[in-house]
């Protein structure tokens, strides 16, 4: 006897694809992909981002060709992080004894785990089609770093469809304060240089590195037609542009992160330098890099620090 009325089959929704997350099998870096096609690669070591592709497979970020990604020296390229110090150290600091830079670009960091996505500090934010990876690094990490103070550090880089986050969470685990610099040491990946400039800076004062001294605003764009190294004081809530052929190419956005150096070794320094590959290849960079390195940051014991960038593709 038949049914008058059969049951109704029940809908089965479709599977949407899901960012993927990949370990290499030396277990050296991290990378992770997005299912419209954009990609990212961390190497453990220094937790340096070394690569950010977009969807149509273009490369965001400069890489050395004669970078070292062994964990022997710091990477050239990519976005190495620096922490606790920025440049060389002084000496009579607490930081004294540690290389140029800090020790976070050449530590070996402990790869945290994949974790949904979270509403962005950062404004603009992609929101939910994103991947965030996160890496850890505390001082029973880091051997005879120097350094003697307890801290723990989280470091998180987050893929979107059109941008890329990188923010790091700075915690004192000890009894004693602390003073620390950070700062995001990216390597834009440009076509030319000579057609490049950098704006959103042009009402901030800034301390020039290889003229010496300190200069007034320059009120207008900063293009590139020899080697630059500025330290620039720009207010966190103003976004920094990077133009090639005057067409926008990057858009940078800060939290926290008040310092925007803009570096480019041009032809003689690049020589100079044994990691820096192909020998023209200052044609092809220019660092814009966030961070608080103007003056010190004061952590008290059991405190914490956060503060981050997005950096975001305009073509």
């Amino acid at each position: 006897m038949e049914r008058s009325k059969k049951p109704s089959a029940i809908p089965v929704s479709p599977v949407l694809p899901t960012p993927q997350v990949f370990i290499s099998d030396n277990n050296d870096r991290v990378s992770a992909s997005l299912p419209t096609g954009e990609r990212v690669e961390v190497l453990l070591h220094g937790a340096t981002v070394i690569s950010w592709t977009s969807a149509n497979g273009k490369e965001n970020l400069f890489l050395s060709s004669k970078a070292h990604l062994d964990g022997s020296k710091p990477v050239r390229g990519g976005i190495p992080l620096v922490f606790p110090v920025f440049g060389p150290p002084s000496k009579d600091h607490a930081t004294g004894n540690l290389p140029q830079h800090g020790f976070a670009r050449t530590s070996r960091w402990e790869y945290l785990g994949k974790t949904s996505s979270e509403s962005s500090t950062l404004p603009n934010s992609s929101g939910d089609s994103s991947v965030k990876l996160d890496f850890g690094l505390s001082d029973t990490m880091i051997g005879d770093a120097k350094w003697p103070y307890q801290f723990a550090l989280t470091y998180s880089v987050t893929l979107s469809p059109k941008d890329l986050e990188t923010s790091l969470v700075v915690r004192n685990t000890g009894t004693s304060n602390y003073d620390f610099q950070v700062l995001f040491h990216t390597y834009l990946k440009v076509d030319d240089i000579s057609a490049v400039s950098v704006g959103g800076l042009e009402n901030a004062s800034f301390k020039d590195k290889v003229k010496g001294g300190e200069a007034a605003a320059a009120k207008e764009p900063l293009a590139i037609s020899s080697e630059v190294d500025r330290v620039y004081n720009a207010p966190p809530d103003q976004p920094i542009t990077v133009s090639e052929q005057g067409s926008g190419r990057f858009e940078v956005t800060r939290d926290m992160l008040a310092d925007i150096v803009v570096w480019n070794p041009w032809i003689e320094k690049s020589k100079g330098m044994a990691d820096f590959g192909p020998e023209d290849g200052y044609k092809n960079m220019i660092c814009v890099e966030a961070g608080s390195v103007g003056a010190w940051n004061t952590l008290e014991a059991g405190d914490a620090w956060e503060g981050g960038q997005r950096i975001k593709t305009l073509s």
